[in-house]
This record gives C-alpha cells, structure tokens and sequence, in this order.
C-alpha cells in the first residue's frame, strides 16, 4: 500500500511548513488528488490519521479534492477528460493517449491555528 509512504511525505511536509511559518497546530489541510494518480483517496485518509498522532497535523481535518483526469488522443487529436487510467479516447474509442494531467497529488492549502 503506497499510500503509507505518501501520507508520511504528507505530513513532513505538513510538519516543516508549519515549523518554518511558526505555527503551533495545523488545522485543516487540502490536497488535491488526480483521478489517474492511482491513489486510494479512502486509504490515504486511513494512512493519513495513523501517522499523524502525536504531530503538529494530530486533529487536523484532512481535505480530499479529486480532480479529473486529461489526456490528448494520439489517433484522433481530441482533448478528453479521464476518470480513470485504461479508460479509451471518449471521441475515437482509441487506447493512443497521452496524460496532460490529473495524475498528481498535491497540497494545496493549510490553514494553521495561531502562531507560537
């Protein structure tokens, strides 16, 4: 389960932006998770909760914003929207694509209680 290791990445990144602004306790966190990341968005909540006790991030709400997935047909030209990997050109019915995106997993927000 590759989750595990991203949600300890998670949160040291969580833990060493929150020690470099100052902050006591991180409240919430967004992150934005592309449909063609081959991310669980359920384990990583799961995976997330266990690593975090005991941190600055223990507590804190977790966001999980999923975005799409895009891709350019190879055979056709069309830009299409993906919600997941093998899934065949919605114009042509072709498998020829290349990702232009939603395969990312990115934190986009911390919202931070007051600064110590």
């Amino acid at each position: 389960m590759h989750e595990l290791s991203l949600a300890i990445g998670l949160l040291r990144l969580v833990d060493q932006t929150a020690r470099t602004e100052g902050a006591s306790r991180v409240l919430r966190l967004v992150v934005e998770l592309g449909a063609l990341s081959c991310v669980e968005p359920e384990a990583l909540d799961f995976c997330f909760e266990a690593v975090r006790r005991g941190s600055v991030a223990e507590g804190a709400e977790l966001v999980l914003r999923t975005r799409p997935g895009r891709a350019c047909c190879r055979s056709c030209g069309s830009e299409v929207t993906l919600e997941a990997l093998g899934t065949p050109c919605t114009a042509c019915g072709s498998y020829a694509l290349e990702i232009l995106g939603g395969d990312e997993l990115r934190l986009i927000e911390l919202e931070v209680d007051e600064c110590a």
